[in-house]
């Protein structure tokens, strides 16, 4: 987003995870003067409240006071970053708008729940920003990103999962698949990303290749793909030894502790276009 101008007031909806701390400490060092922060209790790490200048906490399905709160800050322009569970997203308890909205989305799943909200927004005056804004230097370009590098046969699985990968994410069922020697072990669905590592590493039985993807014609405003330490955490515990992202539309988060953990636990990280 190089060529974005700077806007003086930034709005989050936060969800959890480092994702929120990572873009709040970009936009400030893009030289945002006011950021306000619509957080989620029992979602979003407590410490954003230090580095934002505005933070209204607000429970899933809120939507009527969230806009309010932007609105009484003068927020235009606001980011959606960090994952809401999605248990949260299908145990709402809605206020009225939210409800209203609701009674208009004939299919519930992230995409459409999140493209519904941003509209809602744009009601109030307030566009959603792609969320990959302030950070583009944290998307890594085609090639080896940090531990191992990847053996002949792991390339032939990362080329197989890429492809499976894109097409799940094309029927919306999910954006990771989990592959051993041409076979898929697990998909990703409602359950999300860390549940279908440990589910596909059970049964890859320490020789396990993640790989994630953006789906076709990603609205980047929401839904990014996202591997930072937690997930890297997981992997190892899995027995998941490879990880494969999607070049240049993928979030790698907590780069020094993901660098640190994959060395330590020889997990190997690529990107790739295809």
């Amino acid at each position: 987003m190089s060529d974005l101008k700077i806007p003086k007031t930034m709005g989050m909806i936060a969800g959890n995870g480092i994702y929120p701390e990572t873009f709040a400490r970009a936009a400030r060092a893009a030289g945002v003067e006011l950021i306000a922060a619509a957080a989620f209790t029992d979602e979003t790490e407590p410490l954003l409240a230090d580095l934002v200048d505005e933070i209204a906490w607000l429970r899933v399905g809120q939507l009527g006071k969230m806009a309010k709160f932007f609105k009484s800050n003068g927020i235009t322009e606001a980011v959606m970053v960090g994952q809401i569970a999605p248990k949260n997203l299908f145990d709402l308890r809605p206020d009225l708008r939210l409800l209203k909205m609701l009674s208009k989305v004939k299919e519930r799943n992230a995409e459409t729940l999140f493209t519904a909200i941003a509209d809602e927004l744009e009601k109030d005056g307030v566009t959603l920003l792609p969320a990959t804004t302030f950070l583009d230097d944290l998307l890594p370009g085609v090639g080896h990103v940090c531990g191992p590098a990847l053996s002949e046969r792991q390339e032939e699985d990362a080329a197989y999962g890429f492809r499976i990968a894109k097409e799940t994410s094309r029927l919306d069922i999910g954006q990771t698949v989990i592959v051993k020697k041409g076979t898929v072990l697990a998909v990703e669905a409602f359950e999300g990303t860390n549940e279908a590592i440990k589910r596909g590493g059970m049964l890859g039985k320490g020789e396990a290749m993640m790989v994630k993807v953006s789906k076709p014609n990603q609205d980047f405003r929401f839904d990014v793909p996202v591997v930072g330490p937690a997930t890297i955490e997981v992997a190892a515990e899995s027995g998941v030894n490879a990880i494969i992202v999607e070049a240049q539309s993928t979030l790698l988060l907590g780069r020094d502790e993901v660098l640190r953990l994959c060395e330590a636990h020889q997990i190997s990280v690529a990107a790739r276009s295809d």
